[in-house]
């Protein structure tokens, strides 16, 4: 009879789970406390989407020493909080090195520094022609920090004056446009177009006195923008419009 075949399934411990590595055993310690995997990633300084590939990558290394620290004061009860234990282990994080014994980059989101406020707002027709007053503050907010907007506007195909793709239009515009079944495409402004060309978005300070000198209609001050430089036939309508703001980081 010929033997059964065994089937690789990697490491595994008891009853068939997976063996967990030092960084993913040390999380699981303090998601037993009551901690999040975001809150985490908070105390080590990184995502939780990293906190979750300890799991199911076996990442995490160059964490475990700042983990332990965080794992220790909580057993002891000198650090219960996100913030306490972020400053334990925040001096034992060791950033990981390339092949070439440089310290490897670690990517980051785009936020805008102002907790409690949205960095992203959106505004239908019925809205937008109310004024779309929740647009406002993303760009006051961000235009306070000092940071970049970029916008998404939705109109009908037909008035929209240069065709997708075009650079006059957009730079890379091309993946950032999506056609409607009624008629309508939207196009993005000031997303990353990619390498050599230019920092992305714009800067949130100009298109504030933008803002203020349409009465606060960020539409209007999209649509002025637009018309003003050959994107939008005049007297066109958007039906659409989102906008977003972040501090390069």
């Amino acid at each position: 009879m010929t033997p059964r075949r065994r089937q690789a399934t990697g490491r595994r411990g008891r009853a068939g789970q997976p063996q967990l590595n030092e960084a993913a055993r040390l999380t699981r310690e303090l998601l037993s406390a009551g901690f999040t995997k975001r809150d985490v990633g908070e105390i080590i300084g990184r995502n939780p989407s990293l906190v979750s590939q300890f799991f199911t990558k076996g990442k995490g290394a160059s964490y475990e020493e700042a983990l332990r620290y965080a794992v220790q004061e909580l057993q002891v009860g000198t650090a219960t909080t996100v913030a306490e234990l972020k400053a334990v282990a925040q001096p034992y994080v060791h950033r990981r090195r390339t092949k070439a014994g440089k310290t490897a980059r670690v990517r980051t989101k785009d936020v805008v520094a102002t907790p409690g406020h949205s960095t992203m707002a959106r505004a239908a027709k019925q809205h937008i022609a109310s004024g779309a007053s929740r647009l406002r503050p993303v760009v006051e907010n961000t235009a306070a920090a000092q940071g970049r907007i970029a916008f998404t506007v939705r109109a009908k195909k037909k008035y929209f004056l240069i065709d997708s793709g075009r650079w006059a239009d957009s730079p890379g515009v091309r993946r950032n446009v999506v056609q409607r079944k009624d008629s309508t495409e939207e196009r993005a402004y000031g997303n990353s177009a990619g390498p050599g060309l230019g920092e992305a978005g714009f800067d949130a300070r100009e298109w504030k006195a933008r803002v203020d000198a349409h009465g606060g209609d960020v539409a209007a001050a999209v649509r002025a923008w637009m018309v003003e430089t050959g994107r939008l036939a005049p007297g066109a309508q958007i039906t659409h419009l989102e906008v977003r703001g972040w501090t390069p980081t």
